[in-house]
């Protein structure tokens, strides 16, 4: 009798499906029952309920099968029941027959198109335009007319919901319904209305002026439905996103009409028109300010969906307008302790991209006890909100990076553990004041840490950071202990970290060197033979000397060879008699712009760090270079650019170029990739045609002896130019090789070859490649410690501008120096803005930029700027003052090294002077 017992409370978690071990060839046999005289309804639909689940699981139904059960479902046709008729119409359409069985049943769909009972008829439309073809919808395309004026709201619904499917199949016949759509889109009944909205809009989609009509027409009180009402809020935000683009008066047509949305009786349509606003393309406070009054009031709303839409619009308004959101911070305050965990991080994140450096320390008080209630997932998105919040306001690193501590010794998994250890290390990377107790933070960390992962990340940035502070020796316990304690893993690392501390810090090495003998006696090879190798090489018997530089660099530098190409060397090496030769590998640099675009992204940490910070791709380039005869002898390099695109993507061949500057040199160097298989290219050279750019004159050209298909190679050329002088031009490059022919059977190519030639896109050096993107954390101390000895200030017109945001944003690109302090942001409809700026100029020389801008009511910019350099005699104001007057005129570059070179005698210099004087403000 225990079957017959009712389930407590400890098996309430048990689920029972009634799909639960149905397999298809048992289905298959009780199909059988569409074919008996007498149909039983209940059985029938049972069957068909179990065939719908197995084709929804991705289960595939042979063509024999898919036959026999469609013709025998056919058969159910002759039975009455509504329910089973159903059932009948939706397995018809996802067995989606061929079209020569669509015959069998097109009778009884049409029977049921004009039957009298309304459910018959709008279900017989949806499966007859589902399966039916072209040729078969002339014939019912009267039938479907009538069926979309029909007084029935469902019968109507299922011929315009059939009309879009069709549009993407049958755009010419469906485009003959506009009249009948037309008139549905009048319909009382809600859904119809919003489906003739839908395909109306859709048959119109191509032409521009047809939907700008519809628009206009609809929004002077036609629509009564809110679900269409909706559809025509985003229909009419694409009509203000396109007219925008060709209205040049600044009138943006149908704001009104969304302003008066707000205050409709639906809350999906005020929801609708408020996010509508926020999204509009260059929205100003006065047209934000509606918007974000009803979002206001959605967030003390009772119900969830509308906290959640609310805050969640107005976490994407922070992102480009914190100013207008900060009125909403109460209302989101106490947003913190909802009980949906999604509503409660959105607040959260909002808060911290629109609080102020004052309110700090307040909202991290909240946040504290609101960390323990969410999910790992919730709590990564609000870690990284604070990392931005942290670099936002670098004063306030203390009370922020004791928030992530404190969480770091908390319960969590890997992933949040790992976001937490990356944006400490990236504070304590930009701001240089949170080394010391950010480290210190990370080694209480790995005392008790139980990622392997995690560990050896901290003990190698350890091994990096930890000798350049005040007191290195305070971090040797914590490492230590880790030889001791952990995993051989760790212990391995922990190792390595041991031994840079004893090359870098020549005090230390005797303490080091007593603790790496006692690795000697580790019961892990790869331990004690690290221990050995450290002894061997730093210093022998471990007195207080310097650690020769060449050990260092064999010790801890980076690779002379890119790892790909070592990888891909070892894994075509096949064993045998003779070892394997490392100086086999390719030390030229294959094409990785996702590489590189990491690469370039990250900075020194102060103007006091050296210009070119140590990434791997920079060393590589540099050492590239230098291994090459001819341009070892152009001295230190200063800066690579990022890959500049020469070709369309997906063309015969792809070419990008990477710009090297050296101070008295600037070399090209291309990296070509062929992507015909049936190809390989010979004598690969760049001949490049300098005409427009004077100033530069071709020393050498390394061609590329083979290009293979699918293998990038690198082609370079080297220029020479005046000697720490910006110069710029313009550069014409044409890809000339010899193309050999490759038989696909055996993959050799034929002996003999024909010369060809591919035209490539132009490339300019310009001003900005001569400066290097350094930030700092405090400007306000960098800016007073150079002092005003070495300053200089002017002042420009900029000319009319879209906005002011335009306009700082066309001059950071310009000078291509780094925004401090979140500078770069402008607040929306702002008549005045201050950016700080911060680089290194060609030649090492740390450069600081004050620039102060203003708009008047003709959108007329003024800016003034202000440098401070270390070196009076640079020819950095000369450089940057060309370039703001370039920003002003948008004329040509060629001047601007001219202009750097500061000489008076020059008559483009004076032609600039001429014209900051008659423009300035």
């Amino acid at each position: 009798m225990d079957q017959y017992v009712k389930k407590d409370d400890d098996h309430d978690e048990e689920e029972y499906s009634p799909f639960s071990g149905i397999e298809k060839g048992a289905v298959l046999q009780e199909a059988r029952v569409f074919n008996d005289p007498q149909i039983d309804s209940r059985r029938c639909s049972q069957v068909i309920t179990k065939l719908l689940y197995l084709l929804n699981q991705g289960e595939t139904f042979t063509k024999t099968e898919a036959t026999e059960v469609f013709f025998s479902v056919t058969k159910l046709f002759q039975a009455r029941d509504i329910g089973l008729r159903r059932m009948v119409y939706l397995i018809i359409k996802e067995l989606s027959p061929s079209s020569d069985e669509v015959i069998i049943v097109t009778s009884s769909l049409m029977k049921d198109m004009n039957s009298k009972t309304d459910m018959y008829r709008a279900n017989a439309i949806r499966v007859l335009c589902r399966i039916t073809d072209g040729t078969l919808l002339t014939q019912i395309e009267r039938y479907l007319k009538q069926a979309i004026v029909d007084k029935n709201p469902v019968v109507a619904s299922a011929a315009l919901v059939s009309g879009i499917h069709l549009l993407q199949t049958n755009p010419e016949i469906v485009k003959r319904w506009s009249n009948e759509v037309q008139e549905a889109v009048q319909s009382r009944a809600a859904l119809v209305q919003f489906h003739a909205l839908a395909l109306l809009q859709q048959i119109r989609q191509n032409d521009r002026l047809a939907v700008s009509k519809l628009v206009t027409s609809l929004t002077k009180g036609a629509v009564r439905s809110p679900l269409a009402q909706c559809l025509l809020i985003r229909y009419t935000s694409q009509v203000i996103r396109e007219s925008s683009m060709n209205n040049q008066t600044g009138d943006r047509p149908f704001y009104d009409y969304l302003e008066g949305c707000l205050r409709h009786k639906a809350e999906m349509v005020i929801f609708e028109a408020a996010r509508a606003i926020t999204e509009l393309n260059g929205v100003t406070s006065r047209e934000l300010t509606p918007a974000i009054t009803v979002l206001q009031l959605f967030l003390s709303s009772s119900k969830p969906v509308l906290r959640f839409a609310a805050v969640r619009t107005l976490n994407k308004v922070a992102m480009t307008h914190p100013m207008a959101v900060t009125t909403c911070n109460i209302d989101m305050e106490s947003l913190i302790s909802d009980q949906n965990r999604s509503i409660a991080t959105l607040a959260i994140t909002t808060l911290l991209k629109t609080g102020n450096e004052s309110g700090v320390d307040r909202l991290m008080k909240q946040i504290t006890s609101f960390m323990s209630d969410i999910a790992d997932e919730f709590k990564i998105v609000v870690v990284d909100a604070i990392r931005s919040l942290c670099l936002k306001f670098p004063l306030k690193f203390r009370t922020l990076m004791n928030f992530l501590s404190n969480i770091l010794r908390e319960e969590g998994g890997f992933e949040y553990k790992k976001a937490i250890i990356d944006s400490i290390i990236i504070i304590i990377t930009n701001i240089p004041d949170a080394k010391e107790s950010g480290l210190l933070h990370l080694c209480e960390f790995i005392e008790d840490c139980e990622f392997t992962y995690l560990s050896t990340q901290i003990l190698h940035f350890l091994g990096i950071e930890g000798p350049k502070t005040s007191d290195p020796s305070k971090y040797i316990r914590y490492i230590y202990n880790r030889v001791i304690l952990e995993n051989a893993t760790v212990r391995a690392s922990a190792v390595s970290t041991l031994a840079k501390f004893g090359s870098m810090v020549d005090s230390l090495k005797p303490r080091i060197f007593v603790l790496l003998r006692r690795c000697l006696y580790d019961n892990d090879d790869e331990v004690r033979d690290r221990a050995t190798l450290y002894l061997n090489t730093i210093g022998g018997d471990g007195s207080v000397v310097e650690t020769n530089k060449d050990v260092k660099e064999f010790l801890f530098g980076s690779l002379d060879l890119p790892l790909a190409n070592l990888e891909t060397g070892l894994k075509n090496y096949e064993p045998s008699e003779e070892p394997f030769d490392i100086s086999s590998v390719s030390k030229e640099v294959k094409s990785q712009p996702f590489a590189e675009k990491k690469a370039a992204a990250r900075k020194p940490t102060g103007l006091g760090a050296p210009p070119a910070g140590p990434t791997s791709t920079a060393d590589s380039y540099e050492k590239l270079l230098m291994s090459i005869p001819g341009f070892s002898t152009f001295g230190q390099l200063f800066k690579s650019s990022a890959p500049v695109e020469l070709t369309e993507s997906e063309t015969e061949y792809e070419v990008n170029v990477v710009k090297h500057i050296f101070d008295q040199h600037v070399v090209f160097q291309y990296n070509c990739t062929n992507t015909i298989p049936e190809q390989l290219l010979e004598e690969v050279t760049i001949v490049v045609d300098a005409s427009e750019a004077e100033e530069f004159e071709e020393l050498a050209t390394k061609p590329l002896k083979s290009l293979p298909y699918g293998t990038p190679g690198q082609s370079f050329v080297a220029f020479e130019k005046p000697k720490g002088v910006p110069a710029v031009g313009k550069f014409t490059n044409v890809l000339r090789f010899i193309v050999k022919e490759v038989d696909p059977s055996s993959g050799e190519a034929e002996e003999y070859g024909v010369e060809d030639e591919y035209q490539l896109e132009e490339f300019e050096v310009v001003a900005a490649d001569y400066m290097l993107k350094v930030g700092v954390s405090n400007f306000r101390n960098a800016w007073e410690s150079l002092g005003p000895d070495f300053e200089r200030v002017d002042e420009y017109g900029l000319g009319p501008r879209e906005s002011l945001k335009e306009a700082v944003s066309a001059v950071i690109n310009l000078l291509g120096m780094q925004p401090c302090e979140g500078t770069e942001v402008v607040a929306a409809n702002s008549r005045s803005h201050t950016c700080l700026l911060s680089g290194v100029y060609i030649g090492n020389v740390k450069v600081l930029v004050r620039l102060s801008f203003g708009v008047d009511s003709t959108k007329e910019v003024a800016m003034k700027l202000a440098v401070r350099s270390e070196d009076e005699a640079c020819p950095i104001w000369w450089w940057l003052k060309g370039s703001c007057w370039l920003a002003g005129q948008g004329g040509d570059v060629d001047w601007v090294a001219g202009a750097a070179r500061g000489g008076r005698g020059h008559g483009r210099v004076e032609m600039m002077d001429a014209t900051i004087t008659s423009v300035g403000t």
